[in-house]
């Protein structure tokens, strides 16, 4: 498989929905064992379940957990993380025996993972430069040869927020990643992204949008928040 290849992107590109469009991407990979990189409420994990019995096994991997040091929007309070857990759970419990839980940051749990062992990973943890940076270079060792990891919050602008959080940089750093490593990277609608494990064919950046052309960070911020009156 090629992930840059017409034919397997034309379908990609006229998904409506993210789950979507990865479950058609997924029609043509080995999906025996995959990861996903945050979980949150267990939706897109509950789809891709129920859909590919194929999966042997599928690590989901989150710390479910306030952190002193993540300034994102879905660092709620301890008590709302406890509630988030426990409808993953539920809704992914139809497929328990396929499911292993990994409850902690990707440094301290990835190396649960055997490496070179994922046929399919995807990334929608923590979207900060240090985050995207651990949850890449870890994730690395552990995919097979011509496994794919995805991903999502490819934003190209790090003010997905407003000002009061930290920016989101999984663009540009994952497309610089697989330039450093030499590995070819897909940009896809909805800020979704491939990256396939092929050193063979060497770094490529294909943009199925248009909306990659400046990499720069050098966007305007939004607005301030303006206090109620």
């Amino acid at each position: 498989m090629d992930i840059t290849a017409p034919d397997f992107l034309r379908p990609l590109v006229q998904e409506p929905s993210r789950t979507g469009l990865w479950l058609r991407a997924m029609q043509t990979m080995p999906a025996g064992q995959m990861a996903e990189i945050g979980v949150w409420k267990g939706d897109f994990a509950a789809q891709i379940l129920a859909q590919r019995p194929d999966i042997a096994r599928y690590y989901m991997v989150d710390p479910w957990a306030r952190l002193p040091d993540w300034n994102k929007p879905f660092n709620v309070a301890p008590e709302a993380f406890e509630a988030v857990y426990a409808e993953a759970m539920a809704k992914t419990a139809f497929a328990r025996e396929r499911i292993t839980v990994l409850r902690g940051r990707t440094l301290e749990v990835i190396d649960q993972i055997p490496d070179q062992s994922l046929d399919f990973a995807y990334v929608d943890g923590d979207h900060t430069l240090r985050g995207i940076t651990i949850d890449l270079l870890r994730l690395l060792p552990k995919m097979k040869a011509g496994g794919v990891i995805g991903g999502d919050d490819l934003c190209n602008n790090p003010w997905q927020h407003d000002l009061r959080f930290e920016p989101t940089l999984v663009c540009p750093f994952a497309i610089y990643f697989a330039e450093a490593i030499g590995l070819p990277f897909v940009a896809l609608p909805m800020n979704q992204y491939m990256i396939q494990i092929a050193p063979q064919r060497g770094f490529s950046f294909t943009d199925t949008t248009g909306q990659y052309r400046d990499l720069s960070l050098n966007k305007a911020p939004p607005q301030p928040v303006r206090a109620a009156a």
